[in-house]
């Protein structure tokens, strides 16, 4: 497995640091950062996403929060 690191919050404590790996070999994005809230779950969970699909998150998957400075590390295919 090769990882490539993209990005870090610049200036975060050495206990929080939000960070963004490439799995260079399915360009999947590994991204460590915060936990989603339980008030922030049960939002997602009302909102919902397609019709007929469970709201439930899975014991294999979690909701994180991705600070919006982070998103400037997210790689685009055309660019």
């Amino acid at each position: 497995m090769t990882l490539r690191f993209l990005g870090i919050i610049p200036n975060t404590p050495v206990d929080e640091s939000p960070t963004i790996w490439l799995h260079e070999e399915t360009g999947d994005l590994l991204i460590q950062s915060y936990k989603a809230t339980p008030e922030e779950v049960l939002g997602c969970q009302e909102v919902g996403s397609i019709p007929g699909h469970s709201t439930d998150v899975p014991d294999h998957e979690t909701i994180i929060r991705l600070p919006a400075v982070m998103l400037k590390y997210i790689p685009h295919p055309n660019n």
